[in-house]
């Protein structure tokens, strides 16, 4: 059996509230760890209204504070969106109050629009200094020994596991640059993956942070008792991706029987193509589709989400996820 994580947006159903969302968090996070899930990661997003994980190390600490094992991160710190003292001084004071539990995942792209990014304070050039920013950050999370005339208090000495994450060949290259773990964006941005894996695997070089190559695949999981049941969850999701990719962003939708009445279907080719890493229905059908999507990439990891808008159907769904990831027989097939 391989390791199976978590990934959650803290989504903010249609009817429902922020609150509502960030209870929702914390209850899925403790059934996942009683369902054996390894990580449970939160993602950075500003200016969503249907996302309510914006604070995210913040939300970090909630989970973690209300969960006892199971390992707590992000997934990730959009990095050129602050300085990397204050993310270490965050995520040390995580590690230091939840040692060993605390997983730092960093992506280059600012996860918001422009407008918002600037009310970040911080310039959109910042993401050409993101090796920059990385090796700054490493550095105030090493060894307490580290000299330098500014250290992170709480942080330095913690050692931080850090990730890197991409949906593009960019981190990919810096992951095997820098010997770091590596979560490929295929949830939502799957183009470039065979790629950029390929690069990954192929350039890595070992490092203190890592011996070699660790990939970690997102999937997408809408499971249900039937195949029906299991699409039907499914068009939330859909059209959450239709309506930011069309500029009317807003909570998370519910589902509907009739996909062709809300979203354009002439649109649905790039729907279906963006969200093609997914395993959706029964728990036969997700049971197939986890399997060819892991022999095919051979993950070393497998994270999974899904926005669902019911917390009852989406507890349920990623319940039957974790029996099938546990039920063995979905090993990585290839060679190293």
């Amino acid at each position: 059996m391989i390791p199976y994580s978590l990934l959650d947006l803290s989504p903010i159903p249609e009817g429902a509230s922020a609150a509502d969302a960030l209870r929702n968090s914390l209850d899925l996070a403790r059934h996942a760890e009683a369902w054996g899930y390894n990580r449970y990661w939160l993602a950075e997003h500003h200016n969503m209204a249907g996302i309510a994980s914006a604070a995210t190390s913040v939300l970090i600490g909630y989970i973690a504070g209300g969960t006892s094992r199971i390992r707590v991160g992000s997934g990730g710190i959009m990095l050129p969106n602050h300085a990397p003292l204050v993310i270490a001084e965050q995520f040390g004071t995580l590690a230091t109050l939840y040692p060993g539990r605390i997983d730092l995942g960093l992506g280059r792209a600012p996860g918001t629009d422009m407008n918002t990014a600037r009310a970040l304070r911080r310039s959109l050039e910042n993401s050409d200094n993101f090796p920059q920013d990385v090796m700054e950050l490493l550095f105030y999370l090493g060894p307490e020994g580290n000299d330098g005339p500014v250290r992170a208090i709480p942080g330095a000495g913690t050692e931080v596991p850090v990730w890197m994450l991409g949906s593009s060949t960019f981190g990919a290259q810096l992951a095997a640059h820098l010997g770091l773990p590596y979560a490929f964006a295929s949830h939502f941005a799957p183009d470039s993956l065979e790629e950029a894996l390929e690069i990954y695997r192929r350039t890595f070089k070992p490092s203190q942070w890592g011996t070699k190559p660790y990939f970690m695949l997102a999937i997408n999981v809408f499971a249900a008792d039937t195949d029906e049941e299991g699409h039907f969850l499914r068009t939330s999701m859909q059209q959450a991706f239709f309506k930011n990719r069309t500029g009317r962003a807003g909570p998370l939708p519910r589902p509907v029987k009739d996909l062709a009445s809300v979203i354009d279907p002439a649109y649905m080719p790039h729907v279906d193509a963006a969200l093609s890493v997914t395993a959706v229905g029964s728990p036969d059908s997700v049971r197939r589709d986890l399997k060819a999507l892991i022999d095919r990439y051979t993950p070393d990891e497998v994270i999974l989400t899904g926005q669902i808008h019911d917390h009852a159907a989406r507890l349920h769904s990623f319940e039957i996820a974790a029996e099938v990831m546990s039920e063995g027989g979905l090993q990585r097939s290839a060679a190293e």
